[in-house]
């Protein structure tokens, strides 16, 4: 089971790398003009950029530390992180009326993370 919760945390650790430098690097008018990123226009610059670095670092929270040993404790916690961002995109998503397209990936990725912090909470304890 570890390794299966280390596969699971190298694969969205990368995505949310990838996701988070998106991001921070590019501006909301930019964001707005990529394909299924019409959300940010209900969303402030700032507030793409804190989602963007809270991204960002609960991809590194989800390898580092238990990577690591240094405050292997958390690893779990960086999931629970991303549940907590996943359930505010899918509100967002829900109260835009964007449709179970754009909600169905974010529903996946909080059962990812939840999976994660189960099995680094119970099954396999860090």
């Amino acid at each position: 089971m570890n390794i299966v919760l280390w596969i699971l945390q190298g694969l969205i650790a990368t995505m949310y790398v990838m996701t988070g430098l998106m991001k921070l690097a590019k501006s909301r008018d930019d964001l707005m003009k990529q394909k299924d990123m019409n959300w940010v226009e209900s969303v402030s610059a700032g507030n793409i950029k804190l989602i963007g670095l809270l991204e960002l670092l609960a991809a590194v929270g989800l390898i580092v530390p238990q990577l690591t040993g240094i405050l292997p404790w958390l690893t779990p916690f960086a999931a629970v992180g991303l549940i907590l961002t996943m359930a505010s995109a899918i509100a967002l998503h829900s109260n835009r009326g964007d449709g179970m397209k754009k909600i169905s990936m974010n529903i996946i990725l909080m059962l990812l993370a939840g999976f994660i912090a189960i099995g680094r909470f119970v099954i396999v304890p860090v």
